[in-house]
């Protein structure tokens, strides 16, 4: 079979599995529909894997128009279209791998479910692997908005997935709400899209653009379009439904919401502009830089702030997810294949470790009943693989080389720098900040490390961290299942690092995605694309002296946190930030609709001026 034939399958498998639980998982006992979702989710991940070597070492465009329904010469069409390049193929991949680790995890996480519910949740999650990878693979911006709303409606039920507390259905409801505002966004925008040009797929928009000049109602579209996917990426101020969703969702839903789901948004962004708007009838490039590096400068500041703030691990950790978000929409945003090789494999590091880092708190979660850093003071000391596990991860988040994170980083950094050298020390700064406050964290559940922390200052609203445990009893023995899930993870991130080939693909892949008129011929004209030589991503002493000198601030950060009792002034100079963080869903639409004008202001004066 050729990679154009199993595009359809990375979608059809998942939802067959999941139609297939359904319908006969409540007959089956929980390990067998455990054992079913679990080897779904590998011949997906196989297929995905196939396809990838296939464009890897032919075409790199692998394009399928469903049912036949190919464009005329002219270029319009009504047909479906998959089109699997290297980037979408191989968000794919670690999509279906991501997703495997979250069942193999998930197989002695949770207490038995109720008779007739044992495939609920592995069904759930072969929706939203079906959902996230037909995302990657769309050529069609109306089946992107499908995909984008499936795998939106199977986060909500999966954040919400204990019915019976609740905080979870809160922390879903404001997910889902403003999640809908997201896709209402961006369904308007496509509708103006399809005023325009009377076109839906994403290389026929892109020529029916050019050319010509860009008028308001491409404005609007592109930032319609745009908010809709950074409010899934969850870059601020669209933000705030992330760490509700995070502190309340099961444990192994956070692995794939932090792991892959928030990189969609940053991927959906950047594939939308460089496939429609990057014509000479679309956005001019220095507008969408100036975009996004304003919204990525303050979601990365903003993100690494609050998350230095928090006691609460779940929290910590999706605050650190929306402080590299911020990253990775500065990567993007210089608009270069250096940038968005960079940003790719800095996505692949970060899949890992912070899935890893989930995992571990997950561990110490159905141990102890709590994820609070002040109430797990010391507890945690028997937990000695774990702990190892939880520190070796924060240094891999702060960027220590040679792990993937270090590498995209340093790769992402450097193409950042060329826009403007400031942008390095965002880099530096971000990283040591959330990578410290994870290792503050873990010297203190684990090692015990300084004083017993104390009570926070007067005027600062406290956000601990007692929870439910996600099993009706404390965990006795670690399962060996959710060790292994943790330390697999890592050890990917590692080898994104380490192996080359793996450096080499993400350079062709970024060369590739962003060619506009290489992605429009091959989709359209059936043409190949020209052979891509490029310079592959590689280690270079500046890019490994910063990730030493952001292991280094992590580090001395980690210690000053661990040696103050008390959170001291910056708690309270950030109390009003932290008081934006409301849980009430009517201000959280209120900052969703401002982002909208924000955005509006920042790319008018490049189309309008």
């Amino acid at each position: 079979m050729t990679a154009a034939t199993l595009l359809p399958l990375t979608v059809a498998v998942p939802l067959l599995g999941a139609a297939v639980l359904v319908a006969v998982g409540r007959r089956l006992p929980r390990i067998a529909s455990d054992a079913v979702g679990c080897a779904v989710a590998v011949g997906t991940a196989a297929v995905a894997v196939t396809a990838l070597a296939e464009v890897a070492a032919g075409d790199p465009y692998a394009v399928d128009w469903v049912g036949g329904w190919r464009p005329d010469d002219g270029g319009s069409g009504v047909g479906i279209v998959l089109v699997g390049d290297p980037m979408g193929l191989g968000l794919a991949v670690l999509i279906s791998l991501l997703v495997v680790a979250v069942l193999v995890y998930s197989w002695r996480y949770f207490d038995e479910p109720p008779r007739g519910h044992a495939g609920s949740f592995p069904a759930l999650i072969l929706l939203f692997q079906a959902g996230m990878c037909g995302f990657c693979l769309t050529g069609d911006l109306f089946n992107a908005f499908v995909f984008f709303e499936l795998m939106g409606v199977v986060a909500y039920a999966l954040t919400g997935y204990r019915v019976e507390e609740p905080r979870p259905l809160q922390g879903a409801l404001a997910f889902g709400v403003v999640g809908s505002l997201g896709g209402y966004a961006m369904l308007l925008g496509i509708g103006m899209l399809y005023a325009r040009t009377g076109e839906l797929g994403l290389a026929q928009i892109g020529r029916r653009l050019g050319p010509g000049d860009p008028d308001a109602l491409v404005l609007a579209a592109f930032v319609l379009v745009t908010a809709g996917m950074l409010i899934k990426a969850a870059a601020v101020p669209f933000h705030f439904w992330l760490p509700d969703a995070h502190a309340e969702a099961p444990t192994p839903v956070c692995l794939l919401l932090s792991g892959v789901m928030v990189e969609l948004g940053v991927y959906g962004a950047a594939r939308v502009y460089w496939t429609v708007f990057a014509g000479t009838g679309g956005i001019p490039a220095s507008a969408v830089t100036r975009t996004l590096i304003a919204v990525g400068v303050v979601t990365a500041l903003l993100g690494a702030a609050m998350c230095w703030q928090q006691r609460h691990l779940k929290r910590l950790l999706a605050f650190s997810t929306v402080a590299h978000t911020g990253l990775f929409l500065i990567g993007v945003a210089v608009l270069s294949p250096e940038g968005a090789s960079g940003t790719a494999l800095y996505v692949l590091g970060h899949a890992g470790v912070k899935a890893a880092l989930f995992a571990c708190t997950g561990i110490l979660l159905d141990r102890y009943a709590s994820v609070d850093e002040h109430e797990l003071y010391g507890r945690a000391r028997e937990l000695r693989l774990t702990g190892a596990l939880f520190l070796l991860g924060s240094l891999a988040l702060a960027g220590l080389p040679p792990f993937g994170t270090a590498l995209g980083k340093a790769v992402a950094e450097e193409a950042a720098g060329h826009e403007a050298h400031w942008l390095v020390a965002v880099f530096v700064l971000v990283s040591a900040v959330t990578g410290g406050a994870v290792l503050r964290a873990g010297l203190r559940v684990f090692g015990g490390a300084g004083p017993r922390p104390g009570e926070e200052p007067e005027g600062v609203e406290e956000t601990p961290g007692d929870e439910e445990p996600e099993t009706t009893a404390p965990l006795g023995r670690i399962p060996d299942t959710m060790l292994a899930v943790p330390s697999a993870l890592l050890a990917g991130a590692l080898a994104v690092g380490l192996v080359p080939t793996l450096a080499a693909g993400a350079g062709r892949a970024g060369e590739l995605f962003a060619g506009h008129e290489t992605y429009e011929r091959a989709v359209l004209d059936g043409l190949t694309a020209p052979p891509v030589t490029v310079t592959a991503p590689h280690w270079t002493a500046a890019g490994v002296l910063l990730g030493l000198l952001s292991v280094l601030l992590a580090c001395v950060l980690a210690v000053l946190g661990v040696r103050r009792p008390s959170p001291g002034r910056t708690a309270a100079l950030l109390a009003p930030v932290r008081r934006l963080q409301s849980g009430h869903i009517g201000d959280y639409v209120a900052w969703a609709v401002a982002g909208l004008a924000l955005l509006a202001v920042l790319a008018a004066p490049g189309v309008m001026g």
